[in-house]
């Protein structure tokens, strides 16, 4: 995203952040005043060769995992066969490896899916495994972790490779990230291998799978060396990172194959889809619709998608990644991020426009700027939030909330499981609605311009990296009011 805080950033980088201020000082004027409804110009907001300099800027870690990845679905898309391979350097003394496995968390598994692993090996030698619940329903046959006790401990800066054999069944129609609909024919599998639960400096993330709708992972950047999805022929394919091509089979199945840079998780859609291509402010975007959407055409859905970015783009600059996968599902009802990737469901029109800025701001906050979403969930939800208001120039008001009687904004997953008898709707209500409202107050108290380049200071620090509340206490740190207005809802200490 830029050079880290406290560096001197290049001349593109300056241009791109000065144009992206003109744009946003022109918008706010727009809404305290009133009547604009024009487009910024066209030379407003970070061109290719800003976005560029900021993708050098921001290099990823460089001994981040390698991954390759294999899935081969069923021909009536229920099952799925699968394989990881992972070279792991890490940066930290380990004697065994973790892995999640989210989709055996109780709200997709109740679904009926499931994630198990029949075999792991370590540098090619077989190796014992443990399943562990951590937050599994106790009807689920597979808990949330896998643990591979080591032979010897690895020391900091060595490679282990581990290889995993696991399998997926997919529940029907599930409103999440892992599921299958038979009668649209189309899978989706996102979140849906087992995933290093590595944090630098850190270590092992073990915290447990809860009960609510919503996010919990943690991850960094790995390299995604390889993806390769095996489905019947004929259909679509839709995948994360860059397109490798395709190889077809003689047992009348198609071998489609990707790979990515930096990714925190992975996420495919299989099916019979409408898939509509376009480049928008230089990334390249794929819309597929399964045959049960009713609400809109591809065509409707990207050009919301290339509306939300530009807006997206002048608040926070360049574009993360160089491709965008997007599957409107008619089985799910709202949006689910992923890092170049994003479910949809079959929403209203009305609805649309926001829900689409919202997950498209994820791509900032958790896909370049990881956190841990079952620990620090404001971290990725509230900052979307706070885009979504502001990109979309919708009203986001503090003082209509009851602050003074709500929940604290920083609260855990398991905060929220734990003390309230509605969990999902006071999570949302407190982290999404009070928590984004509480950064719009910030920018107006700090300043647009000043909050804005603090934020941009924010992203270039911890691109690639997973950020904690802290990281967004030195970034405002010279910003007393936006630290107040933070303390005020219970984000920060």
């Amino acid at each position: 995203m830029g050079a880290a805080a406290g560096t001197a950033r290049s001349p593109a980088i300056e241009d791109g952040m000065r144009r992206g201020r003109r744009w946003v000082t022109a918008a706010l004027s727009c809404l305290l005043l009133g009547g604009c409804t024009s487009a910024p110009p066209d030379d407003v907001g970070p061109d290719r060769e800003s976005r560029e300099a900021v993708d050098d800027g921001a290099a990823p870690w460089p001994d981040r995992p390698v991954v390759d990845l294999r899935f081969e679905t069923s021909r009536d898309l229920g099952r799925v066969a699968g394989r990881e391979l992972v070279e792991f350097t890490p940066d930290l003394e380990i004697c065994e490896l973790v892995f999640r496995a989210w989709p055996n968390k109780p709200v997709t598994a109740q679904e009926g899916t499931l994630l198990t692993v029949s075999q792991v090996r370590v540098d090619g030698r077989a190796a014992a495994f443990l399943d562990v619940a951590a937050g599994a329903s106790q009807d689920t046959p597979a808990g949330t972790l896998v643990e591979v006790p080591l032979a010897d401990c690895v020391d900091a800066g060595e490679t282990v490779t581990a290889e995993l054999t696991f399998a997926l069944e997919l529940g029907e129609e599930v409103d999440e990230r892992v599921g299958t609909s038979p009668d649209a024919e189309v899978a989706w599998l996102a979140t849906a291998f087992p995933l290093l639960a590595w944090e630098r400096g850190r270590g092992w993330q073990r915290g447990p799978a809860v009960p609510v709708n919503g996010e919990t992972a943690v991850s960094e950047d790995f390299r995604l060396d390889s993806l390769e999805v095996v489905a019947p022929d004929g259909y679509e394919v839709l995948g994360t990172g860059e397109a490798g091509g395709t190889e077809d089979r003689p047992d009348g199945t198609t071998v489609h194959r990707f790979s990515a840079p930096a990714v925190r998780d992975v996420a495919v859609a299989v099916g019979d889809l409408d898939v509509v291509e376009r480049t928008i402010n230089g990334v390249r975007v794929r819309v597929g619709l399964d045959r049960e959407v009713e609400q809109a055409d591809a065509d409707d859905w990207l050009d919301q998608i290339a509306e939300s970015t530009r807006d997206l783009i002048d608040l926070l600059g360049p574009f993360p990644y160089d491709d965008l996968w997007v599957v409107v599902l008619s089985s799910q009802t709202s949006g689910i991020e992923f890092p170049g990737a994003i479910q949809f469901g079959d929403v209203d029109p009305d609805y649309r426009r926001g829900l689409v800025t919202h997950e498209l701001a994820h791509m900032w906050f958790y896909g370049l700027v990881g956190n841990d979403q079952g620990q620090h969930p404001w971290l990725d939800e509230s900052f979307a939030t706070f885009a979504q208001s502001v990109a979309d120039g919708d009203e986001l008001s503090l003082t209509r909330l009851p602050v003074e009687v709500a929940p604290p904004v920083g609260g855990s997953m398991l905060y929220w499981a734990s003390n309230f008898q509605r969990p999902n709707s006071t999570y949302f209500d407190t982290v999404y609605t009070i928590g984004g409202a509480a950064l719009v107050e910030a920018r107006t108290r700090a300043g647009a311009e000043a909050f804005d380049a603090a934020l941009a200071d924010y992203l270039a620090a911890n691109a690639h990296s997973v950020a904690t509340p802290n990281d967004v206490r030195e970034a405002f740190n010279d910003l007393p009011d936006v630290l107040d207005v933070l303390r005020e809802v219970g984000a920060l200490p």
